[in-house]
């Protein structure tokens, strides 16, 4: 059910210009046309600022993001997507076809399961100069089993032909496969949904390269 957002305040994002799990849930306040404010926790500077003690009290698993909203704080970004997606007007972003609506929770589940965290910051700064090949290991393994699986349910996008959460956890993931020299061109079907993926609005005005946090150097 829908909330009325009159009177409510802004909700606030915590989160990092780089983080692709701070992505998906920016992706997805484009797209519901949610307006927001952004509070930066750079994981780097201090030796990470979501290690700090007034950051933990926000999230106990001092990592990004965190978003306050409505009143509570959520600390992952499938749950902040899907709360968005059932208190907020605006495109649905898990289809309400029950087996349309599970083959995007499978997809979304590949990717923040059993790729995303296992190239994540916190695991890559203890695997030290394997660092590199370790990433693209796993996302390799990722990969090669959601190629044959969008295969079968992408239509314009991840599954079928509106764009959903699968979509939203697509792109972030794809453009960390490019920072660690992953060849995307491998995957036919991964690579043509991100091409068309990263022309919609939404998806460009949320990129690492034009946040408020973002480095002067790899700004757009």
């Amino acid at each position: 059910m829908h909330v009325s957002v009159v009177g409510l305040a802004k909700p606030i994002l915590h989160g990092y210009f780089r983080s692709s799990c701070s992505w998906r849930v920016r992706i997805a306040f484009a797209l519901k046309g949610i307006e927001y404010e952004q509070i930066p926790v750079n994981l780097i500077k201090d030796g990470g600022q979501q290690l700090t003690d007034q950051y933990k009290e926000l999230n106990p698993m001092q990592q990004v993001p965190a978003v306050e909203i409505d009143g509570i704080t959520l600390s992952q970004s499938l749950a902040v997507i899907q709360y968005v997606d059932e208190t907020r007007p605006g495109p649905q972003l898990l289809p309400a076809c029950p087996k349309k609506r599970a083959q995007v929770r499978m997809i979304c589940d590949i990717i923040a399961s059993g790729i995303q965290p296992l190239q994540n910051l916190h695991v890559i700064q203890k695997i030290g100069t394997d660092k590199v090949q370790w990433a693209q290991h796993f996302i390799q393994r990722g990969f090669q089993a959601l190629e044959p699986i969008l295969k079968e349910t992408a239509g314009t996008y991840c599954v079928g032909d509106e764009l959903s959460m699968a979509d939203i956890c697509l792109v972030p993931q794809v453009y960390n496969a490019e920072r660690f020299k992953v060849d995307v061109g491998q995957y036919p079907t991964i690579d043509r949904l991100n091409q068309t993926l990263v022309e919609i609005e939404a998806f460009k005005s949320s990129h690492p390269s034009c946040q408020p946090d973002t480095p002067a150097d790899l700004r757009a």
